[in-house]
């Protein structure tokens, strides 16, 4: 019996010393790295395209959610934690890179009767103004859409996560995530709508920011 309480607690003090040292090695991987937005350092920052993920969801005749993603954006964010409320973002999507993992489908969606990629090759977005505070790191901005080529505005719920030194890459980075919701049809993006597809569209964003200095 003894013997079977020493091997357990002996587990879960190795437990204990992994998480800790899991710890460790994060701090010692971004160093200085803060998720207080009142601390994260201000200024430009540019999109680290490799680590940047936007996705869309869509009701798909009530039966589930489609997801898919546009593979080529550019992004811009001016940060001042100090003044949250004079922060601004725009982001800039290149609409024939829309992926859905059916190639034939993919050729489908940027055709006339979809995304009309010969006609309006980009998706932009621009923050316009503050509206609220969520909590401490979570914040509501007011935006402009443009989508092909109706522009419509669209608020935008930004997550920070926090920033700190990539040891990899030696640049300050700030990392966030961000989500919206709008009606497809507002854009003229109507196809199918009458037929059970989902005419509200959910967007997600997760990016990492690198100090443009």
């Amino acid at each position: 019996m003894f013997k079977k309480i020493l091997s357990k607690y002996r587990w879960l003090a190795l437990a204990l010393v992994s998480s800790v040292t899991l710890v460790s090695c994060d701090r010692l991987l971004t160093p200085g790295f803060e998720t207080s937005v009142s601390e994260l350092r201000g200024g430009g920052y540019v999109l680290d395209k490799t680590h940047a993920a936007l996705l869309f969801k869509i009701n798909h005749l009530g039966f589930s959610s489609f997801i898919g993603r546009f593979t080529d954006f550019d992004a811009s964010l001016n940060f001042d934690p100090e003044n949250i409320q004079n922060s601004s973002l725009e982001v800039i999507v290149d609409t024939s890179s829309i992926n859905v993992n059916l190639p034939d489908f993919e050729e489908e969606l940027r055709g006339s009767s979809w995304f009309n990629v010969a006609s309006y090759p980009q998706a932009i977005y621009r923050t316009t103004s503050f509206v609220e505070a969520i909590d401490e790191d979570t914040f509501v901005f007011a935006g402009d859409l443009t989508l092909l080529g109706t522009t419509a505005p669209v608020n935008i719920t930004v997550n920070f996560n926090g920033g700190g030194r990539n040891f990899l890459t030696r640049r300050y980075t700030l990392g966030f995530s961000a989500n919206m919701e709008f009606k497809r049809s507002a854009f003229g993006l109507d196809n199918m709508v009458s037929f059970g597809v989902g005419d509200d569209i959910a967007l997600e964003i997760h990016v990492e920011f690198q100090d443009a200095q």
